[in-house]
């Protein structure tokens, strides 16, 4: 008489997507599960600054899109009892609640090796065994697995399941600026989503229509990219993603307008959009935050001793996927390892650039290199 076999799956899914279903039927396939509960978590202390749909919403997302994984059964366990989602607890409440059961709880690799960072990883191992999900890497699993064995005495499974990297970031992305998700979603939570106007921006679908198709696709990619690296500045997603969706919104306009009233004497044709950007972003689509409007406002030129939301925007104007200049590979490259460095290339290359083409070099963009060089080795 063989034991039943259960686990557990958690995360925040915001939104579940398709890796988190394949994942499951990885797992059921792999482990011979008989169960698998998905456990959408309540709040999770390290996910702040991130665009976050409501408890209920994830709870339904996740309800959508397991309804069609036979052994998979969505609990509220983690969300109807408040506060922060700490694993432990759940556990030991799955342990009571399966008593003779063998009991799993699935993590990804990476969760393995920072295991010990959790809270009471002890308390969580008397209920469980970790069933990790192995990526790519086996040399580097083997040793998470290792590690994990020295320090705790109980082996880690794991089943394999090498699938597509999803961001959850870029799929919340897409849904602010109003773009379709259901390639990564599936339909049914793609449809919610939409539905409920989840993550989604005011505004979003006004500037899409104001740009061409080129430039749509641009400020895409640049709140892609501010959103994937607003953590390194202690930026939240809504702000990098909300003056990435404005920074180009004056940038197709006819010459003329009334948002002329707030160009500075004497700037280049190129950097006028930037200052009328502003102007639209806070008269036209009601943006009252002075930190995004700056960031609207010097996205182009730089300018001495900017704010990291401003570096932000600066930086994933020049390295979005879209862009396609000698150097772009390597500028993308210092982005991931180092974001100060990164800024030093980027407004150093400006410079150069615009001083080979015989173009001026506009006192902001001149101020802000001097300023970088200058605070060169701050820490």
């Amino acid at each position: 008489n063989t034991l039943m076999k259960v686990a557990i799956f958690g995360g925040t899914f915001n939104p579940v997507h398709n890796e988190h279903i394949n994942i499951v039927k990885a797992a059921i396939r792999s482990l011979a599960l008989d169960k698998v509960i998905i456990m959408p978590s309540n709040v999770t202390p390290a996910k702040s600054g991130r665009m976050l749909a409501d408890s209920a919403d994830r709870l339904n997302m996740c309800k959508i899109a397991f309804a069609s994984v036979p052994k998979a059964e969505v609990s509220d366990f983690e969300i109807t009892r408040s506060g922060i989602s700490y694993s432990y607890i759940t556990c030991q409440r799955f342990a009571e609640e399966y008593p003779d059961c063998e009991r799993y709880f699935i993590v990804g690799g990476d969760m393995l090796e920072n295991f010990d960072s959790w809270k009471f990883p002890e308390k969580i191992l008397q209920c469980v065994n970790l069933a990790v999900c192995a990526r790519e890497d086996g040399a580097k699993l083997k040793k998470a697995k290792d590690d994990f064995y020295t320090r705790f005495g109980v082996h880690a499974v794991s089943f394999d399941y090498i699938g597509k990297n999803v961001s959850s970031t870029k799929i919340r992305v897409l849904a602010a600026l109003g773009e379709g998700v259901s390639d990564c979603v599936g339909n049914g939570v793609a449809e919610y989503i939409k539905r409920n106007s989840l993550y989604l921006l005011d505004g979003a679908q006004q500037v899409k229509k104001s740009l061409s198709e080129y430039r749509w696709r641009h400020t895409v990619g640049v709140a892609v990219k501010a959103a994937e690296n607003c953590t390194k500045y202690n930026v939240t997603e809504r702000d990098a993603v909300t003056a990435a969706l404005y920074h180009d919104c004056a940038k197709e306009l006819p010459r003329g307008g009334e948002a002329e009233q707030a160009v500075p004497e004497g700037v280049p044709s190129p950097v006028v959009h930037q200052f009328t950007g502003a102007y639209l972003a806070e008269r036209v689509y009601g943006v009252k935050d002075k930190n995004i409007l700056d960031a609207i406002r010097y996205h182009c030129s730089g300018r001495a001793n900017m704010t990291p939301l401003e570096k932000l925007v600066y930086l994933a104007d020049m390295v979005e996927e879209g862009r396609d200049y000698d150097g772009v590979e390597e500028l993308r490259e210092i982005f991931k390892q180092n974001k100060e460095e990164a800024f030093n290339r980027a407004i150093e290359r400006h410079v150069r650039h615009l001083e080979v083409s015989g173009l001026p070099v506009y006192g902001l963009t001149q101020k802000a290199y001097e300023y970088a060089k200058e605070h060169k080795n701050d820490k």
